[in-house]
């Protein structure tokens, strides 16, 4: 009996965190989590379906920065970031075709990157998965820091977003 107690608060421990995480939710974790399972559409760049860089142009465009819909494009603007001084918010770029940078993500933290799959539509991997891990090339700061930490690292107050009210 103790154990299954045990277990059992641990269990509304472990709920109660992840709810607290909800309302501490950035603006720019809530543009992708809305997007969440979205289709994969070549060229797209609307909710109805996006292909990899569709979803960053997305993603950064409710967020109020203009990026170009090409991720070799997006591979050149901002500021080249070391792997291990990824922060959410940065652009992540792999090689995915064998000819050059063709596919891009948005980093999210701990190690995993959202993005538009051709095989699952909008979801978020890990950067170690073997699959990506063998294909990065680069990770771009686009943002400047004011945008950052108005976007990217400070809650939301957006109504719906996390709002208690």
């Amino acid at each position: 009996m103790k154990k299954i107690s045990a277990l059992l608060i641990a269990l509304a421990m472990l709920l109660l965190f992840q709810v607290g995480s909800v309302f501490a939710e950035s603006k720019m974790e809530g543009v992708i989590n809305d997007v969440i399972g979205t289709p994969y559409s070549y060229t797209g760049t609307t909710t109805k379906g996006f292909d990899c860089s569709g979803f960053t142009m997305y993603v950064y465009g409710k967020l109020g920065v203009s990026i170009p819909h090409a991720s070799r494009s997006q591979a050149q603007l901002g500021k080249k970031i070391a792997k291990a001084d990824l922060i959410a918010g940065d652009l992540v770029f792999f090689n995915t075709t064998g000819k050059g940078i063709s596919h891009v993500g948005i980093y999210v933290g701990d190690g995993k990157f959202a993005h538009a799959s051709s095989s699952k539509g909008v979801t978020i991997s890990a950067l170690g998965d073997s699959y990506y891990s063998k294909r990065y090339v680069t990770a771009r700061r686009v943002m400047s820091p004011q945008t950052y930490e108005k976007y990217a690292d400070e809650p939301s107050d957006e109504p719906g977003d996390g709002d208690s009210d």
